[in-house]
């Protein structure tokens, strides 16, 4: 099971929001690159990063923070957030990011995920982000008219690397996350499968072990608010 301790990034702040609500944020005192050390020296070897700015404007824009973390710490990194064209994908797997992550640009165009795959093999990974059974798009502003499971089928052979599941409901909220729908997920998807929003306990944790076609999980608003700790999370990362 791979632990990613998450790192959403805002006008150069680490910050969590609110089922993805910019107006409900909360900013944290650390930098994004204080935060990775953090993470780094209690031994975590995974990280989450998404660029919230990015997400807004669908543009690279904290690069250079994401490059610095990367460069610094020697982690796999995963990154998301407003990532629309194969320049953007190219920027991050030129600085060393292990897997890109599409979301939006991917559900709205389908021929862009199967490029994406095809000129970086093994690099690409798919979000997708659900409420009530049905994508959603945008910085989670648009839902997208097209059922997770349905929209899975047809882009099941693309040669994504990686997916990533969220109940947006679930997000920020330390609920748990939608276990039920995330197996169906993993049960269907062709590559494996990350777990996403609501994490609140190292319950959850454990219960994610036993998933089948599940390898990870990440891990945000339950660290920054002290719920979940980081000497005990990380002995689950394996």
């Amino acid at each position: 099971m791979k632990i990613f301790p998450a790192i959403d990034i805002k006008d150069k702040k680490c910050v969590r929001l609110v089922k993805g609500d910019f107006k409900k944020k909360t900013e944290y005192e650390m930098s994004p690159v204080e935060q990775a050390r953090k993470y780094k020296n209690h031994g975590f070897r995974n990280l989450h990063i998404v660029d919230l700015n990015g997400a807004l404007i669908g543009e690279t824009v904290n690069l250079d923070i994401i490059q610095d973390i990367v460069g610094k710490f020697n982690l796999k990194v995963e990154v998301g957030g407003g990532i629309r064209n194969l320049d953007s994908i190219k920027k991050y797997a030129d600085i060393g990011v292990e897997k890109i992550i599409l979301g939006s640009a991917a559900i709205k165009d389908k021929d862009f995920l199967k490029e994406s795959c095809k000129k970086f093999p093994d690099k690409i990974a798919l979000s997708l982000d659900a409420k009530d059974g049905y994508l959603s798009v945008s910085g989670w502003k648009e839902n997208s008219n097209k059922l997770t499971l349905e929209y899975l089928k047809e882009v099941n052979d693309y040669g994504v690397s990686r997916l990533i599941y969220t109940d947006i409901d679930r997000d920020g909220m330390k609920q748990s996350p939608n276990f039920e729908e995330t197996i169906k997920i993993a049960e269907m998807s062709n590559c494996p499968v990350i777990i996403s929003g609501g994490v609140s306990s190292m319950d959850d944790i454990k219960k994610s072990k036993n998933l089948k076609n599940v390898e990870g999980i990440i891990v945000g608003k339950a660290i920054y608010d002290g719920d979940i700790q980081l000497e005990e999370l990380v002995k689950e990362d394996a």
